[in-house]
């Protein structure tokens, strides 16, 4: 599924040794830095001496998400040409709606946020011959699995407007990589969860409304804000009957980014799946939830959701053999343990 070009075909220690590498300290524009994973991945590109700017229209984000030492501009992607010019050396792209359900009520939403607001920012770092970019891309791509691990060689048939969107871009990306000479990297992100936490002790964590995150819908009837959890469908083929996902730290996924920035080079579009490998049931999450927070998690069993799959587990070894990247946190007890720190320091802002 990659792009490379036709004059050469990269292995890992050409693409680690000889193109062009990011500046170790460099100027990046983070889209959607307001945001979840945009304002962790924008945390730990500051405490590696890089400088940024977030560009984000806080119409999901929260400025006061965006990291201290971060310039801030509040705009559109779509505009990025109004603040993008030559003296950055890359972008890391977050900015887009995410929504499975909402994509499938207001697809159009999805088509102009997600592929005209790539698309208006592809345009721009090329005008401004800015020639590396990082893309939030998502395991929603490949809709239904034929097998797990899911591989970024198995097929994208995504199920919602907001995979198809993703999938969109991505075939974009690929376009002016071959065209044009774009260095570029599309992340394709599993279940992401848990909290950033930067050296100054800021938590980065995960703010959404409405919220359909597993982990932090969990974490809400811990905290007494919702009475409990609905299990939609508890009579999987999977042991204990309940899905299996993969979730993965937002800390691991925010390295692979800046890892990303070293690995992509010119003319290739190459695309990684991330993932924890290991596959934990709704069961598992609520029952570590329990155990972390040592509070009660009442569940409410009920039917199963049309179009959820039994289980989604990534492999993730392209990342690893071609990022160098391995995720250092892969216990759920931690990730729950770092979401969980978040959602008490919110709570009492």
């Amino acid at each position: 599924m990659s792009t490379r070009p036709t004059r050469h075909t990269p292995t890992t220690q050409d693409t680690q040794a000889t193109h062009d590498r990011p500046p170790v300290s460099g100027r990046y524009l983070v889209t959607g830095g307001a945001g979840y994973i945009g304002s962790a991945v924008a945390a730990l590109l500051l405490a590696a001496g890089h400088r940024v700017t977030v560009l984000d229209d806080l119409s999901t984000g929260f400025e006061d998400a965006v990291p201290p030492g971060a310039a801030f501009v509040r705009g559109r992607v779509q505009d990025a040409a109004r603040w993008l010019d030559g003296s950055y050396d890359g972008v890391l792209h977050f900015a887009a709606s995410s929504q499975v359900a909402e994509s499938v009520a207001r697809p159009e939403k999805y088509w102009q946020n997600n592929v005209g607001g790539t698309m208006a920012l592809l345009t721009a770092m090329r005008d401004a011959g800015v020639r590396r970019l990082v893309f939030s891309s998502t395991a929603a791509t490949y809709g239904e699995p034929v097998r797990t691990p899911i591989t970024e060689t198995d097929p994208t048939v995504p199920t919602s407007p907001y995979g198809a969107s993703k999938l969109a871009v991505d075939h974009m990306i690929g376009g002016e990589a071959a065209a044009h000479g774009l260095a570029a990297v599309s992340l394709r992100y599993f279940n992401v969860a848990g909290a950033h936490r930067a050296p100054d002790g800021t938590l980065y964590g995960e703010r959404h409304e409405p919220e359909s995150h597993l982990i932090p819908l969990v974490l809400r009837v811990a905290a007494g804000e919702r009475d409990t959890v609905h299990v939609h469908g508890d009579d999987y083929p999977t042991p204990d009957g309940t899905c299996v996902r993969d979730y993965l730290h937002v800390s691991d996924l925010a390295e692979a980014h800046l890892l990303a920035l070293g690995a992509a080079a010119p003319g290739e579009h190459l695309i990684c799946n991330l993932g924890n490998g290991n596959g934990f049931s709704v069961r598992e999450v609520v029952a570590t939830v329990r155990a972390v927070t040592g509070h009660p998690v009442p569940e409410t069993p009920g039917p199963r959701r049309p179009g959820d799959p039994a289980v989604l587990v990534a492999s993730a070894a392209t990342a690893r053999d071609r990022l160098g990247w391995r995720p250092g946190r892969p216990d759920l007890a931690d990730i729950v343990a770092d979401a969980w720190a978040f959602a008490r320091r919110a709570a009492v802002r």
